[in-house]
């Protein structure tokens, strides 16, 4: 299958998924979202691979939605949906929610490679593989809170954080870096830079020793109990009242000061 915005390798049992937009920090406009969706596809119906890589090409992993690239406007010409709330959420639930939880339970073990800037899309991305490696001058944020919204729509911050640290770092916007994100337990490694594909692809290359049955059968098990105590029904939750919250901004309501937070944080923007 060709792409045009990322690169599929394959080694051996091991599927590489980097996504290729380095002059844009790897934004995530709908293209790349479908080409992503379509590569994990491809991955899981492979019966030589065992292993999914995700990777962001250049200094980043990804600095979120893509929200004016050239190309992500000429393709909203192209491709257009209705400027109504239903069309918003339509497109969203699409691109940002049901993608998400088909990334979360492909029934192969999905490994982050993240470096640089992590952020709000690019965070979903990552959190929605089974394991994260991360360099030391990694960066996860999710500025919405201080852009008057709530969260980003596949929301798994309470679980990778804890309850307090997700609403501290939700108010404050503050970047966690890769040190401070292992110590609070939210990838599962931290590395340096240089070191960060060699790292990753051993363990890829240990995990895919084992046997693919046993591979899909233990994730599926972790899966479904993190399922019987509420995940995914309280992901879905939070999405939904986060896109009523934002069909209010489709309406004409925008929540108040939010042009002046993003004047404020425009040192802080990546995106």
């Amino acid at each position: 299958m060709d792409y045009k915005n990322l690169l599929y390798e394959k080694t051996d049992n091991i599927a590489k998924i980097t996504v290729n937009r380095p002059d844009a920090m790897n934004a995530q406009s709908r293209l790349l979202l479908e080409e992503i969706d379509n590569a994990f596809t491809q991955a899981d119906e492979d019966d030589e691979v065992r292993v999914i890589i995700v990777a962001g090409a250049g200094k980043n992993f990804s600095a979120g939605h893509d929200l004016g690239s050239k190309e992500e406007l000429e393709d909203r010409k192209e491709h257009p949906w209705p400027a109504t709330a239903w069309g918003y959420s339509k497109r969203s639930e699409r691109l940002h929610w049901n993608f998400g939880l088909h990334w979360r339970n492909i029934p192969k073990p999905t490994i982050a490679m993240v470096q640089g800037y992590c952020i709000m899309g690019g965070w979903m991305l990552a959190s929605a593989c089974d394991i994260i490696i991360a360099s030391e001058d990694a960066k996860f944020s999710d500025s919405s809170a201080r852009w008057g919204g709530q969260h980003v729509q596949y929301f798994t911050f309470p679980w990778d954080l804890g309850p307090r640290k997700a609403k501290e770092y939700l108010w404050t916007g503050d970047f966690i870096d890769g040190k401070e994100a292992w110590r609070l337990g939210m990838v599962n490694r931290v590395v340096p830079r240089e070191h960060l594909e060699e790292e990753t692809m051993e363990l890829a290359k240990k995990i895919a020793e084992c046997d693919p049955l046993a591979l899909k059968f233990s994730k599926i098990s972790v899966n479904q109990q993190m399922d019987i105590m509420g995940h995914t029904a309280a992901m879905r939750a939070s999405y939904s009242f986060m896109t009523a919250r934002q069909s209010l901004e489709m309406a004409g309501q925008p929540p108040a000061g939010v042009q002046a937070a993003k004047e404020r944080d425009k040192g802080r923007d990546v995106k």
